[in-house]
């Protein structure tokens, strides 16, 4: 008793073109940024605190105010280092064989197959 879908198949389509594709390990940009955001509002908190705040204003409103730059200054700085890892990640990129294959889709649920 075999199963006819174990047995090989004849190979009636011709194959697969082989083709070199580059496979390499790319960073998550939007972490670097959300990071440098993060650590931007940390020094814009640590910078704040330090000096005293005006009384008029209040420390919370001075902090909300440089904040604005603190937070764009470390998601610039986050964007350089991501794009320099970035730069760093195609160098280290490989060169690979790799055969393509097409696959079918499933049938969705309650399609009549023929």
């Amino acid at each position: 008793m075999t199963d006819t879908d174990d047995a090989p198949r004849s190979s009636t389509a011709a194959p697969a073109p082989r083709e070199q594709v580059s496979v390499r390990r790319a960073p998550k940009i939007s972490a670097f940024l959300i990071v440098g955001g993060f650590l931007g509002f940390l020094g814009t908190l640590i910078a704040t605190s330090l000096y005293p705040a005006d009384p008029s204003l209040g420390f919370t409103t001075l902090l909300a105010y440089f904040s604005l730059y603190g937070i764009s200054l470390g998601v610039l700085l986050g964007a350089v280092v991501a794009i320099l890892v970035d730069r760093r990640s195609r160098r280290r990129a490989r060169t690979v064989d790799a055969d393509r294959e097409q696959v079918d889709p499933a049938p969705l649920e309650g399609e009549v197959e023929e």
